[in-house]
């Protein structure tokens, strides 16, 4: 085998900068947003905020959003995977919320390969039920971009693109196509079906209303009070925004896309003022969903670790 070009000397590893290039896009998103505005009215949206109660909305969202996300997300792995008990799914999901600190994805493949060492399962197979989620997630944004349509003043022709994207994915599923039914990482998606993917997609609905929520309401904290029918419309491309693997936890994503998109919202005379306050919002959800998140899941770790420790008892008939 040819061997690899040598680097030229001085340049950095490409491992490191792909670690690095999210950080110096975060910050350059965030520096950009903050000179924008007037930092005097984003101290005192800051200050005006109660800070306990705000937390404790962060908090709750947390555990809720995990306990949401865990019942739809081991149903499907039940179906797929092995019968995996809610408990110790919901402690290992909590778990995963630290390396999703780096990026959404990153903790779904700590989940998926955890899944396949505890359980004995090949890594494929539970890669492929990590796809179903993915797809139950997909159908979930899809719905909200449909009521989006119906609560706003679009055509509803341009329903035909969201119902038209869902419909082709499950004609496919029942078509089931030979050659990608036979790849094995894609086997749980046609093993579902179209009668699993609707059934991951209900079981998924009360995960999508606590994530929906936990995007929305913090806005109205900081006096962004963005109605309904924008909401629909809006709020579900921020949720998405914030898991791409551009930037760690969505910092300066979800500042500069809110910025975009919410600033007509903000009830205050100025613009710098109206940029403040979204910013605040933004800035000041994004650093508390982060700390709990931390500290929640560094208690599940611990938990999972002292669980897999534990000896199995013996069982009495």
């Amino acid at each position: 085998m040819a061997e690899a070009p040598p680097r030229p000397e001085g340049e950095p590893p490409r491992s490191l900068v792909r670690a690095v290039l999210p950080f110096v896009v975060s910050i350059a998103l965030v520096v950009f947003v903050l000179a924008r505005l007037d930092l005097r009215a984003f101290q005192q949206h800051l200050a005006r905020v109660s800070a306990p109660s705000f937390v404790a909305f962060a908090a709750v969202f947390v555990i809720s959003l995990c306990a949401a996300d865990s019942l739809a997300t081991v149903l499907v792995y039940r179906k797929s995977v092995a019968p995996i008990p809610f408990r110790d799914f919901f402690i290992l999901r909590g778990a995963s919320y630290l390396p999703s600190l780096l990026n959404h994805h990153v903790g779904q493949a700590f989940l998926t390969v955890a899944l396949s060492r505890i359980h004995g399962v090949p890594l494929a197979r539970v890669a492929g039920a990590t796809l179903l989620v993915y797809a139950s997630w997909m159908g979930s944004i899809l719905g909200l971009s449909c009521i989006a349509i119906l609560l706003g003043d679009k055509p509803l022709v341009w329903l035909a693109i969201p119902l038209g994207a869902g419909l082709l994915y499950l004609a496919l599923l029942a078509i089931r196509p030979t050659r990608l039914a036979s790849i094995r990482v894609l086997a749980p998606l046609f093993e579902a079906g179209v009668r699993g993917h609707l059934w991951a997609l209900v079981a998924r609905l009360p995960h999508l209303v606590v994530l929906f929520l936990g995007t929305w309401i913090p806005f109205w904290f900081f006096g962004v009070k963005i109605p309904p029918a924008s909401a629909f419309a809006f709020i579900p491309i921020l949720m998405v925004a914030v898991t791409l693997p551009l930037t760690p936890q969505g910092f300066g994503t979800r500042d500069v896309l809110a910025a975009t998109l919410f600033e007509s919202f903000a009830s205050f005379p100025t613009k710098g003022e109206r940029l403040a306050a979204i910013a605040a919002s933004t800035t000041a959800w994004g650093v508390t969903i982060t700390l709990v998140e931390i500290v929640f899941a560094l208690f599940m770790l611990r938990l999972h670790q002292k669980r897999a420790t534990l000896p199995e008892l013996p069982v009495t008939r």
